[in-house]
């Protein structure tokens, strides 16, 4: 079985579990909302999914619960959880991020966790993806990228392609979910498909999705 297979295959057991951790609203969605999209549509019914946004204004929770329950549609349960850390402040409330991340741990076994990469120029997302291995040690997690005017993609190590259907519903439900963003000179489609299609032509597919696997253990 090729290793990508694994983890879809867990999925597909009873109880399966997705853990989505972003640092704002529309992180995960832009990450790795093919990815969500994808895994759940091929189980449909069978994957529970925690969906935890670790900032975000009164207006932008909003569109953060909206957006996650329609990239979930095909989820057996989905819990949603906005916190209140400040944008742009992660690192001066370090202490208080682990805190939720330590008991997030305590309550949830996820199959696999989607989150933030190390190394993100962004701060929040970095000290994000730093800290969630400290908390969830022997799990499955897949940093995604967000592209950004820093510059910062790097070379991932994980791919998940992706259909013409599933690039163009995430697009959609990501113009349909965060009109908050409609405004900014890098929220449109060309960026949307961009990323996608340049990973599709490096894991040989029309678009995908990729991650950095920090650890990735392979049971028999």
């Amino acid at each position: 079985m090729p290793v990508l297979a694994l983890i879809p295959a867990a999925l597909a057991q009873p109880d399966a579990h997705v853990l989505a951790l972003g640092a704002h609203a529309d992180d995960i969605e832009i990450g790795a909302g093919g990815t969500v999209l994808t895994l759940l549509a091929a189980a449909p019914g069978t994957i529970d999914v925690t969906w935890v946004v670790c900032s975000a204004t009164p207006d932008r929770a909003e569109e953060a619960r909206a957006s996650a329950a329609a990239f979930c549609a095909d989820a057996r349960s989905l819990d949603v959880r906005v916190l209140d850390l400040p944008d742009g402040r992660f690192p001066a409330r370090w202490a208080e991020l682990k805190d939720h991340l330590g008991a997030l741990a305590r309550e949830v076994d996820p199959d696999l966790v989607l989150t933030t990469r190390p190394g993100d120029a962004h701060q929040d997302h970095d000290l994000l993806a730093r800290l969630v291995p400290t908390a969830f040690r022997d799990h499955a997690i897949w940093g995604f990228e967000i592209p950004k005017y820093d510059g910062d993609t790097v070379q991932p190590t994980l791919y998940v392609p992706l259909g013409d259907e599933v690039v163009d519903r995430k697009i959609a439900l990501l113009h349909t979910h965060f009109p908050s963003q409609a405004g900014r000179d890098w929220w449109d489609d060309d960026l949307f498909r961009a990323l996608p299609r340049l990973r599709g032509v490096e894991s040989r597919s029309r678009w995908a999705e990729a991650f950095v696997a920090h650890k990735v253990v392979i049971g028999t």
